[in-house]
């Protein structure tokens, strides 16, 4: 009896290990089902994420290839034709290269351009680059562009411009058919072209222009030393508009890679070791001792300025922002242009707040002038305005007039940016 007990137990607990064996042998097969499968699911999204990223890869390439397709077509009706190439007042390194690359593109076709600009070169480094690769931009006045004989030009094309940052455009867009417009910064108005690339999530126009030489526009050849002056300059200009590359994206890497081929490192350190005149440092100077600051924004106004240190305002706006606990800064002054004698409020923005829309603020801030231009606009994380003083502008000589007259700039200024920087207490008292 006893060992038929001990031989029920033994077989019980012998069924009871099978079946346990068994049940654990299920589980292990269920998780194994499961890994397997979450496996594949894992690889059929990451095949899916790898098919999507291709896909606009795809898409990305084809879309400039439709667009270096449209410029060759625009390019090949204008052979053997004369262009002018127009460029903002106070060109910086992305407009001067850039211009300088159309214009080598251009010659490609036959096309023989000129770069014009109104303004003048202020900022030591500027200066440099047009001296030190023979970069061939030519400064004219309004008055002499107007005299101008336009019967000898075919069309005119807008580089890292549409035409609101410039005194020239107004006087020949009535005379000359605007054929090619190329620009990085957001949309200024309704310009017609035939041909417009406008590209406002691209930091460098000098990004763009690459790109087009990369597509088999102009063939850069290290034993041209043209060639290799173009390309140290498009260096310059696309470190320039992407703060020393540190705001660059993927598009800006690729083409400064490029141009690394190319450009003389050299001359760009040359042209980057152009000190500061004592002018400029005055001004800056002015920026710090005039600042305001109110939520993070440090404003600056540094009263007047001959029209040769306008970019000395750029650079106080540089300067300010690296202060602690600053994300943007404004400075501002009237400019006097002694040869037109008109006076223009010139301003700069710079932010590193990424929140912060340079082109918005500035619109919103300033708004349009009577024929529905906008005073001012951006690009990422910088901006820049021009408010012609009108009939209180040219210089006068009594110092009580002209510093009441800034006063009156300054506070009107001030309260436009104060409404958006702080709107509870925007309003500037008078009494």
């Amino acid at each position: 009896m006893s060992s038929k007990l001990t031989s029920y137990t033994e077989r019980n607990s012998l069924k009871s290990k099978a079946h346990s064996d068994l049940k654990r042998g299920s589980i292990e097969q269920s998780r194994e089902k499961i890994k397997t499968e979450l496996a594949e699911e894992n690889g059929q999204i990451s095949a899916t994420s790898l098919g999507l990223s291709c896909k606009l890869e795809e898409a990305k390439d084809s879309g400039l290839k439709q667009i270096i397709t449209n410029l060759r077509a625009v390019l090949t009706k204008h052979q053997g034709e004369r262009q002018l190439i127009i460029i903002q007042d106070f060109p910086d390194p992305d407009a001067l290269s850039s211009a300088w690359a159309y214009q080598m593109i251009a010659a490609n076709y036959n096309i023989q351009c000129e770069i014009v600009y109104a303004g003048t070169l202020s900022h030591q480094e500027n200066i440099a680059l047009v001296k030190l690769t023979n970069l061939p931009a030519k400064k004219v006045t309004p008055q002499s562009f107007q005299n101008l004989d336009f019967a000898d030009y075919q069309g005119c094309v807008l580089i890292d411009c549409q035409g609101t940052n410039t005194q020239l455009f107004p006087i020949i867009e009535s005379k000359l058919p605007l054929v090619i417009i190329v620009d990085h910064h957001s949309k200024q108005g309704d310009l017609k072209a035939e041909f417009i690339d406008l590209r406002p999530q691209t930091r460098a126009t000098a990004t763009i222009l690459t790109q087009y030489i990369q597509q088999g526009l102009l063939d850069f050849n290290t034993s041209n030393t043209k060639h290799v002056n173009c390309a140290t300059a498009l260096m310059h200009g696309l470190r320039s508009d992407t703060n020393r590359l540190m705001q660059a994206q993927e598009e800006d890497f690729l083409a400064a890679a490029y141009l690394s081929r190319f450009y003389d490192s050299q001359l760009l350190n040359a042209v980057l070791q152009s000190a500061r005149s004592r002018r400029v440092m005055d001004v800056i100077e002015r920026a710090l001792r005039n600042r305001i600051i109110k939520n993070n924004f440090s404003l600056a106004g540094v009263g007047y300025l001959r029209y040769d240190d306008r970019d000395a305002i750029p650079q106080a706006a540089d300067f300010l922002i690296t202060e602690e606990d600053i994300h943007t800064a404004v400075v501002y002054g009237i400019v006097h242009d002694q040869d037109e004698d008109i006076e223009l409020v010139i301003g700069s923005l710079r932010t590193s707040k990424l929140t912060l829309d340079p082109d918005e603020f500035i619109k919103e801030a300033f708004g349009k002038d009577a024929q529905g231009r906008f005073f001012g606009g951006g690009r990422y994380m910088a901006g820049g305005f021009e408010i012609p003083v009108g009939f209180l502008g040219s210089f006068n000589d009594n110092s009580e007039y002209a510093k009441i007259k800034w006063e009156v700039f300054d506070t009107q200024i001030k309260q436009k940016l104060l409404r958006l920087v702080n709107p509870d207490d925007s309003v500037i008292q008078t009494d």
